[in-house]
């Protein structure tokens, strides 16, 4: 089976891949930024938590010493925070979708054309978007790698189409524009 994708493409294809699910993975875990409150170490990204405290009877503090999500999008405590929470998460969804097509690229024969993969590459750049315990660094890395080496490498994925595949792939087509070319095409 032939592939749409270079050598240096293959490579673009597993690093993207990597990234994607290295900037997803530390989305979902609470082991952004850490502490301590009440004497009990807290940790928490920005909407998940760790060992947190809720009110109990009279007023006062109790810890909960466990992880959870917050009840809602509306209980993420700040604006900044929710606003985090979206925006990385759409960042994590455009990196899989990327790295996704071009895992396919390295299946798929005319999957990825240069300017595919250049295109591929700018998404890439645009979700990368960078989030301090070891989620953090892990985000804020594949953030990087997206943004600088796969977007970089993204440039010399695809192949550069034969002119000749490319009008059979066109002439394949039911449409007038492919039966204008082969009636071009014939001698």
């Amino acid at each position: 089976m032939r592939s749409s994708l270079t050598l240096v493409g293959t490579l673009w294809a597993f690093l993207s891949l990597v990234t994607a699910v290295a900037s997803s993975t530390s989305y979902f875990l609470p082991y952004w930024l850490f502490g301590s409150q009440l004497g009990k170490p807290v940790s928490f990204s920005t909407f998940r938590r760790c060992n947190y405290p809720v009110r109990g009877e009279g007023h006062s503090l109790i810890m909960v010493e466990e992880c959870g999500r917050y009840a809602s999008f509306s209980a993420i405590p700040s604006l900044a925070w929710q606003m985090c929470t979206v925006v990385t998460g759409a960042g994590c969804a455009l990196l899989l979708l990327v790295a996704l097509a071009a895992v396919l690229g390295c299946c798929m024969e005319e999957l990825i054309s240069r300017m595919m993969g250049r295109c591929m590459g700018a998404a890439q750049f645009v979700g990368g978007t960078c989030r301090l315990g070891w989620a953090y660094y892990c985000a804020g890395g594949g953030a990087a790698a997206a943004m600088l080496i796969c977007t970089w490498l993204s440039c010399f994925a695809g192949r550069n189409p034969k002119p000749i595949m490319l009008a059979e792939s066109i002439m394949r087509n039911t449409n007038s524009y492919a039966m204008e070319l082969d009636h071009c095409l014939k001698p």
